[in-house]
Order: C-alpha cells, then sequence, then structure tokens
C-alpha cells in the first residue's frame, strides 16, 4: 500500500510539474458575400431544401404510404401470438419497408416520370415538381379512402376545422393527409382483430381445459403459446397475412 501511494504521489507531481500544451480549436467564421449573384442563392436554398426533405424522410415515409397499416397489423401478429419479442422490432420494420418499397412501386414509377424526370432536365420548376408529386401522392391516398369507404374521415375533420368540403378531391393537402393516416389506422385495426380471434378461441379452449382437469397454478398462455404457433406455421400465417395487405392496396 505505500509503495502504491509513494508511485500514486510521483505520477501526479511529474504531471502537474509540466504543463500540458492547449488543444487548437477550430475556428468558425460566417461571411455574406454581398457579389453573390441570384443563382448562387437559388442554389443554396435549394441544398438548404432538399436536406430538410432528407430530414423529414421517414416521418414522410410514414404518412403518405402504406407503412402505417402494415407495421400495424404486424404488430398485431405478434401480440396476438404471444411471442413478445419475436420476431423482434428490427425485422418487422425491415419487412415493412420492403412491404411498402413492393406497394408504392407504381406511385413512385408515375412522380419519376411525371414530376422528377421533368426537373432534373430543367423542363419544370422545383414548384411545379412538388405540384406535380403531391397531386400523385393525392391521388393515392384518394383512392384509398374510397376504396375502404373511409370518405366521412375528411367530413369529420373538416367540421371540426370549420372548412366547407364537399368533395373528398376539394380538401387540403394537411386536412387529405389526416384523413389517410386516420383511415390507415382503422383499417389496421379491422385487420387486427380478424387475426386476433382465432388465437383467442385458442387461449379460452387451452384454459377450459386445463380448469377442467385442475391445473389451476399452469398459466393458460404458457401451454397455449406452441400450439397457436403450431397453427400459425401450418395456415402458411405469413404468407397469409403478407398477401392480404397486398390485396388490401390492389383496388
Amino acid at each position: 500500500m505505500k509503495k502504491f501511494l509513494t508511485i500514486f504521489f510521483l505520477i501526479l507531481l511529474f504531471t502537474s510539474s509540466f504543463p500540458q500544451d492547449e488543444v487548437p480549436l477550430p475556428g468558425i467564421s460566417i461571411q455574406v458575400n454581398p457579389n453573390q449573384s441570384p443563382r448562387d442563392l437559388v442554389a443554396t436554398l435549394e441544398i438548404l431544401l432538399v436536406l430538410t426533405v432528407l430530414t423529414l424522410a421517414p416521418s414522410i415515409l410514414m404518412l403518405f404510404t402504406s407503412f402505417t397499416r402494415i407495421i400495424i397489423v404486424f404488430s398485431f401478429v405478434r401480440n396476438a401470438l404471444g411471442t413478445r419479442q419475436v420476431p423482434p422490432n428490427q425485422v418487422l420494420i425491415g419487412l415493412a419497408l420492403i412491404l411498402t418499397f413492393f406497394i408504392m412501386q407504381p406511385v413512385w414509377n408515375d412522380i419519376n416520370n411525371s414530376a422528377l424526370q421533368p426537373y432534373m432536365d430543367g423542363k419544370i420548376t422545383y414548384q411545379e415538381f412538388f405540384s406535380r408529386t403531391m397531386g400523385i401522392v393525392r391521388t393515392f391516398m384518394i383512392k384509398e379512402l374510397v376504396n375502404h369507404h373511409n370518405e366521412d374521415n375528411v367530413f369529420v375533420l373538416s367540421r371540426a376545422l370549420n372548412q366547407n368540403v364537399d368533395r373528398v378531391e376539394d380538401a387540403s393537402d394537411s386536412l387529405l393527409t389526416s384523413a389517410f393516416i386516420l383511415g390507415e389506422i382503422e383499417i389496421g385495426f379491422k385487420m387486427g382483430i380478424l387475426i386476433y380471434i382465432p388465437f383467442i378461441i385458442i387461449d379460452m379452449v387451452v384454459a377450459s381445459i386445463l380448469l377442467s382437469l385442475g391445473m389451476i397454478m399452469i398459466p393458460p398462455v404458457l401451454v397455449s403459446l406452441p400450439f397457436k404457433i403450431l397453427v400459425f406455421v401450418l395456415a402458411n400465417g405469413w404468407e397469409s397475412v403478407i398477401v392480404s395487405l397486398v390485396k388490401s392496396f390492389a383496388g
């Protein structure tokens, strides 16, 4: 212990005797160039706009695409099975993203042909690019609202905001987006209820059998879990769920 304390004080004395060199920090300066041309300013604003869009890309992906419905249904499947974190969240989100790319491919092809390529070729301005893109996305959202009879969401939200909307097509972008998200959540929950029913029946049957046998100390979920997984695998559950999700957007 004495040796340790002696070495410690020697090291402390040695380090305090020699001052450390200061670490140089980089200097940051902001300058305004009065000779900057308008074209340079427009290019700078375009870069800021692109960075903003990239920052909001996850939200745009969830709000304007099929991602919301898919991830809700997958969450219901996992909860109905009772497997907790199997499949993990990363797998479900990855699978939902792949299905979103597959389902939204016709919409994105239309955006590429009608808006992105003309803008890259310099034929249209960025205002026209965003206008055409939003028009294609609005067509997709209106189509889903009409196919699933969720047009009432637009009128309910319009009345809540004291707006007069006679047709779904006349709704503003923010109103239509809110109605679309609300409709996607409703559809996801409806599909989740249908997924839950067979698993609830299995849980009830197992609980009744255990109660009739007097095994009240055994949790029914512990016994029903292997049977639910077995039934789900034999019925090609994941294939059925994915096919049903794809067909729900096919209309």
